[in-house]
């Protein structure tokens, strides 16, 4: 089955501006834990607050929003590579096996034209 691809934000707003800081830069390698001092929270009380808020942690919710944004960039006509080195990814293949897990499928078959 097939669910809505979904970025929930947070309330709290500490982990508002988590978030923001995190969509501002989704490739970004910065640690939670820094960027949780900066927002003037520890990470484990941010961890709570993502889970009760959005139903997810924050690792998880950065990982969907860099698959947002690779959709984005893919549909925009981005190679694979280019977009995986902006959203931070080691290799190509590791951003193809993330895409993969979220979506069942790699982003080339994504993207393939639909037959009929």
């Amino acid at each position: 089955p097939q669910e809505p691809l979904q970025l929930p934000m947070p309330r709290d707003p500490r982990a508002r501006d988590l978030a923001a800081r995190l969509a501002a830069d989704p490739g970004s390698q910065e640690p939670v834990d820094v960027l949780a001092r900066r927002v003037g929270a520890s990470r484990r009380t941010l961890e709570r607050l993502f889970v009760a808020e959005t139903g997810i942690s924050i690792g998880r919710w950065r990982r969907r929003l860099r698959l947002v944004e690779a959709l984005r960039l893919l549909a925009e006509g981005e190679q694979v590579t280019t977009a995986s080195a902006r959203l931070g990814y080691a290799t190509p293949s590791a951003f193809t096996a993330m895409f993969r897990s979220e979506l069942g499928v790699s982003p080339r078959q994504y993207f393939a034209p639909a037959t009929r």
